[in-house]
């Protein structure tokens, strides 16, 4: 048990989540997987292939190449997608990040299988898991990568194998100018923004190392055309089925549980730290406006450090730390309106407006300003608010807590445009068709 639980690709990972998401959720990651080991239940799937094959990381295919070079097998003549019809997309990815994860990765996959095409995916440290995946397929998609020993393994084995290789991005990691002008992170601090700066290097190697890359937002595309010369295409993200199955049972235990109630209160959702520089592009807004009543309750979802809000503010503020997806749409729904500030930034010009969807599937109306991609999903006055300056926070909040009903109206449009025009619909909007060519052709 020692062996399986103190393994180099193990600490890796630890070390990954603690950088993403807090020394709090890594270890309870760890103690997870700690007692699913211990009951017997941890293994991977692949396990039994692996346990003859020491742990090699980037290695770990030298010896078959070697075989393959000696015997003359090494070169495949066609593409797999050239000499067959069917299509099977081996996705490899870093998902760490649950709701990367979700978006990028677990939906894409659902897209995909509902168009009949196989996906695969796998975490690009499960090296056994990812080398398997490789093997029969005919596309190669990677998310979110970096330059490592695995990865620059993966594209060998993939350009062995004559396999069109995409890369996928939600944010401009790759970027030193948007990281060195991201108010976020003046929160996270110098030693972690030094880190990821020394880090973008790595992935613009990926990306330029690809056939096309794909991101989730035009303002994502227009910046990395700056650095990287390959075709730059869109994908955004959606609510896929399950979000709006998740949704629509969080809707139904809110209204049961809110009926009646005569407080207005407004979700401020943080995925990530150091967003609470955006919080305070608006603080002073949200104090007025809390201010106005006894009954309007600010609600924090996820990571935010209470001790930046002002001392009058914090005995006002509800939280709730993120502990999954449904447990998360099931606060968002018990609120009245969601507000998403953003400092104005290059890095966050890229953001998607994920958030927003979120709030739509449990319709709960979203105030958002016009930073990222987010005011091109909101439909002014119908399905949320665009907000901007000093100022317009608190009035277009007091606007909708003075009206109730009108603002679950609002909610009401917000769902139903999720589910029409936000969905995972393959309409251009949503994923340029290069992208299904790229797959389907």
């Amino acid at each position: 048990m020692i062996n399986a639980l103190f393994r180099w690709s193990l600490l890796r990972k630890f070390c990954a989540t603690v950088q993403h998401e807090g020394l709090a959720h890594a270890l309870e990651k760890a103690r997870i997987y700690t007692t699913m080991i211990w009951r017997g239940t941890g293994r991977s799937a692949v396990s039994s292939i692996a346990s003859d094959v020491p742990e090699q990381g980037g290695h770990y295919l030298t010896g078959t190449w070697r075989m393959l070079a000696q015997s003359d097998a090494f070169h495949v003549t066609r593409a797999p997608a050239v000499q067959s019809r069917r299509r099977k997309i081996a996705l490899i990815g870093d998902l760490n990040l649950p709701q990367c994860r979700k978006y990028r990765v677990e939906q894409l996959a659902q897209f995909w299988r509902g168009r009949n095409v196989e996906v695969v995916f796998a975490h690009y440290q499960d090296v056994p898991r990812c080398v398997h995946a490789l093997q029969d397929t005919t596309h190669l998609m990677e998310y979110r990568l970096t330059a490592t020993a695995e990865t620059t393994m993966y594209r060998y084995e993939a350009r062995r194998l004559r396999l069109p290789v995409l890369y996928d991005l939600d944010d401009p990691l790759f970027s030193v100018s948007a990281y060195e002008g991201y108010c976020n992170m003046k929160v996270v601090g110098p030693a972690l923004q030094a880190q990821f700066v020394a880090q973008a290097p790595g992935y613009l190697d990926m990306m330029n190392g690809a056939d096309i890359v794909s991101v989730s937002t035009p303002a994502l595309a227009q910046h990395a055309a700056f650095y990287c010369p390959r075709p730059i295409y869109l994908r955004r993200n959606f609510a896929d089925q399950s979000t709006l199955k998740s949704g629509q049972q969080a809707m139904a235990l809110a209204m049961k549980k809110r009926a009646g109630s005569a407080q207005f209160r407004v979700a401020f959702a943080s995925g990530s730290q150091g967003h609470e520089a955006d919080f305070d592009v608006i603080r002073d807004d949200v104090i007025a406006f809390l201010d106005g009543a006894d009954t309007r309750v600010l609600v924090l979802l996820g990571h935010f450090d209470k001790s930046r809000l002002p001392a009058a503010l914090r005995a006002r503020v509800e939280v709730h730390e993120f502990s999954g997806y449904a447990s998360y749409l099931h606060h968002l729904a018990q609120t009245d309106c969601a507000i998403m500030p953003l400092a104005d930034d290059m890095f966050n010009r890229c953001k998607s407006a994920a958030r927003v969807l979120d709030a739509a599937a449990v319709g709960v109306p979203a105030i958002v300003g016009s930073v990222s991609d987010m005011a091109q999903v909101v439909v002014p006055e119908t399905t949320g608010v665009i907000a901007d300056g000093a100022g317009a926070w608190c009035a277009a909040l007091n606007r909708l807590a003075h009206d109730k009903s009108a603002t679950r109206a609002m909610g009401r449009a917000a769902r139903k445009a999720v589910e029409t025009r936000w969905s995972g619909k393959a309409m251009p909007h949503m994923i340029a068709p290069e992208l299904l060519d790229w797959v389907q052709g």
